[in-house]
């Protein structure tokens, strides 16, 4: 069975020219070939910001770039005929498809409307800081350009149970919309900032009935229209479990295949309230391994001073292997964005081999690591600064070996703080399996590690390219393998790196 090999196929910065769906319907046969079995696309909907929304400020989960909303007809991505055109692609190549949905807020109101709100305290949302008062914001979504088509269902501020502005008293802060389903928010697997159901816009109010029975009813209509295998769920950590729970089950009822539904559940320092949202969804929704993200970025600054053995430490991977979604960056953590955390250039080669060469986990390969990436923004400190980012040169042949030779047990060497290593046994029946992996933050380094007897005198050589030497495995299947400063060596059977590119 192939390991699934997952790619966010796009960033933060991809241009808003609408070619994204297209360059994926024409880098199809060449992700499958390499090794990608499923592509995490942004969101295809409509968003407040019309063809430059990078998605996230969700306004119509029904303009798939079809109607002329918001200034635009097409998405940052394209059209709804070019999205769709780009999932036919996909998945005639084998590759499954995880579309990007933002369930927790609205954006781009359409009307204001009057209602009675309470301010709470940003620090602590738990507590009141006014008495009611009326005031009248942006909470009436109506959708001129589309009419009722697909749904008639209107929003209004009976969906939502916060705001972050007052138009009329031109006052910005953190409003609960004081009405018939509570005063407060909804109830969170953890308490920081009190309660942080309240993330941005107008929140949705998951606790109305109506307002769960259309995101039902957009999620039967999506999936039958498009055909997509799974779904990714941004800032789950900001929305009731119980929520989850409902809609998942909804849509998995559905189709008769299986649906990858992962969440972005984003708190790097404690992996138990990771674990806590994993209970409280009782394993339905995987969750991308944010704790070891932090790691690969920490250990990236610190260089030799970071004690590899500890690499996987404080991870989801370590503690719930099958639900970790495993990463080294995304469009949230690249350079000049809100949770911007990049993992240095000459770490990267090595966390990917941490994620796409280990048994444990579902790895998530980032846009530009694959292709590079170039943009400008501003920063926090208020100039213009010009990004760079290289694509990672050793990807391709890791996506590729992961894909051939994921075979065998795996054995771990992590006894030394800057040089660590794994082997993978490969099996008896297929004599060019097996590899051994060795990875250095510090000088030089080497390795002793045995793939077993069944691989006794076999010759093995650096797939990247990194040594030039040739091993033969002694007895038990066994050598001292070497790495580069700084870097990793990819060890595997001669008979493998000579017929590599074949395969």
């Amino acid at each position: 069975m192939t390991p699934i090999t997952l790619a966010q196929f796009f960033h933060w910065y991809y241009p808003a020219d609408g070619s994204l769906w297209n360059q994926l319907k024409e880098k199809a046969p060449e992700l499958a070939h390499q090794g990608i079995t499923a592509v995490w696309l942004p969101p295809a909907y409509k968003g407040a910001s019309g063809g430059y929304s990078v998605g996230y400020d969700t306004y119509d989960l029904f303009d798939l770039g079809e109607f002329d909303q918001k200034g635009s007809v097409r998405t940052k991505y394209g059209t709804k005929a070019d999205y769709l055109a780009a999932i036919e692609a996909c998945h005639k190549h084998g590759i499954k498809v995880i579309a990007d949905v933002v369930f927790n807020h609205k954006a781009g109101a359409d009307e204001a409307e009057k209602m009675l709100v309470r301010k709470v305290d940003p620090t602590n949302r738990k507590e009141f800081i006014s008495d009611p008062f009326e005031i009248e914001a942006w909470t009436k979504f109506t959708f001129p350009g589309r009419g009722k088509q697909y749904s008639d269902f209107i929003w209004d501020h009976t969906c939502f149970s916060g705001i972050d502005w007052a138009k009329d008293i031109e006052e910005s802060g953190i409003f609960s919309i004081q009405n018939e389903f509570g005063e407060g928010w909804e109830e969170l697997t953890e308490e920081e900032l009190g309660n942080y159901d309240y993330l941005m816009s107008a929140d949705i109010e998951f606790r109305n009935p109506h307002v769960r029975e259309e995101l039902k009813k957009w999620g039967r209509w999506y999936l039958e229209l498009t055909k997509v295998d799974g779904f990714r769920l941004d800032a789950v950590k900001h929305m009731s479990p119980k929520m989850i729970n409902e809609w998942a089950d909804y849509v998995q009822a559905i189709t008769k295949e299986h649906l990858f539904i992962v969440g972005e559940y984003w708190n790097i320092h404690r992996v138990e309230a990771l674990q806590h949202y994993v209970d409280a969804t009782s394993g339905r929704v995987q969750l991308f391994d944010a704790p070891l993200h932090q790691n690969f970025y920490v250990a990236s600054r610190m260089g030799k001073d970071y004690d590899l053995q500890h690499i996987f430490d404080n991870s989801l991977v370590s503690i719930i292997p099958q639900l970790a979604v495993t990463l080294v960056d995304n469009h949230d953590t690249q350079p000049l964005q809100e949770l911007e955390s990049p993992v240095e250039a000459w770490f990267k080669p090595i966390a990917y081999a941490l994620i796409l060469l280990r048994q444990a986990g579902t790895p998530c390969v980032f846009y530009p690591a694959l292709y590079g990436a170039h943009y400008k923004d501003q920063g926090d400190d208020g100039q213009e600064h010009e990004i760079w980012l290289s694509a990672v040169e050793e990807l391709p042949a890791m996506i590729r070996l992961r894909k051939l030779l994921s075979e065998g047990d795996q054995h771990d060497y992590f006894d030394h703080p800057n040089c660590i290593g794994w082997v993978r046994t490969g099996t008896v029946e297929n004599e060019l399996s097996g590899f051994a992996v060795v990875v250095s933050n510090g000088s030089d380094g080497w390795k002793y590690m045995e793939l077993g007897t069944h691989k006794a005198g076999r010759k093995m050589v650096d797939l990247l390219g990194k040594n030039s030497t040739e091993i033969e495995l002694n007895d038990k299947g066994g050598a001292e393998f070497p790495c580069p400063a700084g870097n990793l060596s990819i060890w595997v059977t001669k008979e493998l790196a000579q017929n590599f590119s074949s395969l």
